[in-house]
Protein backbone atom coordinates (compact mmCIF):
# COMPACT_ATOMS: atom_id res chain seq x y z
CA UNK A 1 0.00 0.00 0.00
CA UNK A 2 1.34 3.43 -0.91
CA UNK A 3 2.46 5.52 2.02
CA UNK A 4 -0.17 8.01 3.14
CA UNK A 5 -3.04 6.17 1.43
CA UNK A 6 -6.01 5.56 3.67
CA UNK A 7 -7.60 2.15 3.35
CA UNK A 8 -11.38 2.29 3.52
CA UNK A 9 -13.26 -0.84 4.42
CA UNK A 10 -16.82 -1.41 3.23
CA UNK A 11 -19.35 -0.51 5.93
CA UNK A 12 -23.14 -0.66 5.66
CA UNK A 13 -25.38 1.52 7.85
CA UNK A 14 -24.92 1.67 11.62
CA UNK A 15 -23.96 -2.00 11.84
CA UNK A 16 -20.56 -2.64 10.38
CA UNK A 17 -20.58 -5.40 7.81
CA UNK A 18 -17.28 -6.00 6.14
CA UNK A 19 -16.25 -7.78 3.00
CA UNK A 20 -13.50 -10.32 3.51
CA UNK A 21 -11.81 -13.23 1.78
CA UNK A 22 -11.54 -16.58 3.52
CA UNK A 23 -7.86 -17.41 3.99
CA UNK A 24 -7.98 -20.41 6.30
CA UNK A 25 -9.61 -22.26 9.14
CA UNK A 26 -9.10 -22.10 12.89
CA UNK A 27 -9.39 -25.40 14.76
CA UNK A 28 -9.87 -25.60 18.51
CA UNK A 29 -10.39 -28.85 20.37
CA UNK A 30 -10.92 -27.14 23.75
CA UNK A 31 -13.50 -24.35 23.82
CA UNK A 32 -16.48 -22.97 25.70
CA UNK A 33 -19.29 -25.53 25.71
CA UNK A 34 -21.68 -23.24 23.81
CA UNK A 35 -19.11 -22.98 20.99
CA UNK A 36 -19.16 -26.73 20.34
CA UNK A 37 -19.92 -27.37 16.67
CA UNK A 38 -18.98 -23.85 15.60
CA UNK A 39 -16.68 -23.66 12.57
CA UNK A 40 -14.18 -20.79 12.66
CA UNK A 41 -12.57 -19.14 9.65
CA UNK A 42 -9.58 -16.86 9.30
CA UNK A 43 -10.72 -14.01 7.04
CA UNK A 44 -8.73 -11.17 5.48
CA UNK A 45 -10.61 -7.89 5.17
CA UNK A 46 -10.94 -6.32 1.71
CA UNK A 47 -10.85 -2.56 1.05
CA UNK A 48 -13.20 -0.55 -1.18
CA UNK A 49 -11.05 -1.22 -4.25
CA UNK A 50 -11.16 -4.98 -3.76
CA UNK A 51 -7.61 -5.20 -2.47
CA UNK A 52 -6.77 -7.25 0.62
CA UNK A 53 -5.85 -5.23 3.69
CA UNK A 54 -3.37 -6.23 6.37
CA UNK A 55 -6.26 -6.92 8.79
CA UNK A 56 -7.30 -10.47 9.61
CA UNK A 57 -10.11 -11.67 11.85
CA UNK A 58 -11.46 -14.93 13.14
CA UNK A 59 -15.18 -15.31 12.39
CA UNK A 60 -17.75 -17.97 13.18
CA UNK A 61 -19.06 -19.48 9.94
CA UNK A 62 -22.77 -20.10 9.69
CA UNK A 63 -23.02 -20.43 5.91
CA UNK A 64 -20.42 -23.04 4.94
CA UNK A 65 -17.89 -20.74 3.27
CA UNK A 66 -14.71 -22.16 1.78
CA UNK A 67 -11.14 -21.06 1.24
CA UNK A 68 -10.73 -18.07 -1.15
CA UNK A 69 -14.44 -17.24 -1.18
CA UNK A 70 -15.48 -13.64 -0.59
CA UNK A 71 -17.85 -13.33 2.35
CA UNK A 72 -19.84 -10.77 4.29
CA UNK A 73 -18.81 -10.53 7.94
CA UNK A 74 -21.12 -9.07 10.56
CA UNK A 75 -19.40 -7.71 13.66
CA UNK A 76 -20.22 -6.84 17.23
CA UNK A 77 -23.64 -7.49 18.71
CA UNK A 78 -25.05 -8.00 15.19
CA UNK A 79 -22.86 -11.11 14.89
CA UNK A 80 -24.85 -12.66 17.72
CA UNK A 81 -28.18 -12.17 15.92
CA UNK A 82 -27.63 -15.34 13.88
CA UNK A 83 -29.35 -18.63 14.80
CA UNK A 84 -28.13 -19.79 18.23
CA UNK A 85 -25.84 -16.75 18.35
CA UNK A 86 -27.26 -15.05 21.43
CA UNK A 87 -25.74 -17.61 23.75
CA UNK A 88 -22.35 -17.68 22.01
CA UNK A 89 -19.38 -15.42 22.80
CA UNK A 90 -18.69 -14.39 19.20
CA UNK A 91 -17.80 -10.94 17.89
CA UNK A 92 -17.64 -11.71 14.16
CA UNK A 93 -19.78 -14.02 12.03
CA UNK A 94 -19.74 -14.92 8.35
CA UNK A 95 -23.35 -14.31 7.34
CA UNK A 96 -23.18 -14.59 3.53
CA UNK A 97 -21.09 -15.89 0.66
CA UNK A 98 -20.74 -13.13 -1.93
CA UNK A 99 -21.61 -13.71 -5.59
CA UNK A 100 -20.76 -10.25 -6.96
CA UNK A 101 -19.61 -6.82 -5.77
CA UNK A 102 -20.14 -3.73 -7.95
CA UNK A 103 -19.03 -0.18 -7.22
CA UNK A 104 -20.08 2.76 -9.43
CA UNK A 105 -21.18 0.42 -12.25
CA UNK A 106 -17.87 -1.45 -12.22
CA UNK A 107 -17.70 -5.12 -11.34
CA UNK A 108 -15.21 -5.39 -8.51
CA UNK A 109 -15.66 -9.11 -7.87
CA UNK A 110 -17.55 -11.99 -9.41
CA UNK A 111 -17.56 -15.48 -7.97
CA UNK A 112 -18.14 -16.83 -11.48
CA UNK A 113 -14.87 -15.35 -12.69
CA UNK A 114 -13.03 -17.06 -9.82
CA UNK A 115 -10.87 -13.99 -9.30
CA UNK A 116 -11.22 -10.22 -8.97
CA UNK A 117 -11.96 -8.32 -12.18
CA UNK A 118 -12.56 -4.69 -13.03
CA UNK A 119 -15.12 -4.97 -15.82
CA UNK A 120 -18.21 -2.86 -16.59
CA UNK A 121 -21.08 -4.09 -14.45
CA UNK A 122 -23.41 -6.15 -16.64
CA UNK A 123 -26.27 -5.78 -14.14
CA UNK A 124 -26.40 -2.02 -13.86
Amino acid sequence: MAQGRTTRIFAVGKVTMQIARVRGTVVSTQKEPNLQGTKFLLVQLVDDTGQPTTRYEVAADGVGAGIDEWVLVSRGSAARQVVRGADRPIDAAVVAIIDTVSVENMRLYSKRDDDRLLLPDRDG
